[in-house]
């Protein structure tokens, strides 16, 4: 018994020391060819973002060139560029999204 309580202490200690995941921000560029529309249908879509935010975000694409469309750890963040990108080919748009560091 006296073993078992020793493990689950050492156990919450070495869980205590582990840092969280590094975390990637996903970033969308603007272009002169992916219709406002999309950009929003992209938003709501692959980063449940409602239609108000949506809107918010595209417009900052809009204007400033590009946005933050969310912040995850390194996979979720990669496989949302993966599936943005390749909506957006098959949709015959150019938008651009990319992760990088925080």
């Amino acid at each position: 018994m006296a073993t078992k309580q020793q493990n689950t202490s050492l156990l919450e200690r070495e869980l205590s020391k582990s840092k969280p995941p590094m975390l990637y921000k996903v970033v969308m560029f603007n272009d002169d060819y992916t219709t406002m529309e999309f950009v929003i249908e992209v938003l709501e879509t692959f980063f449940a973002m409602n239609r108000e935010r949506a809107t918010q975000t595209m417009l900052q694409v809009h204007k400033q060139g590009s946005a933050v469309c969310g912040i995850y750890p390194r996979d979720i963040a990669e496989t949302k560029v993966e599936q943005v990108m390749a909506f957006a080919k098959h949709r015959e748009h150019p938008l651009r999204c990319e992760l990088e560091e925080t």
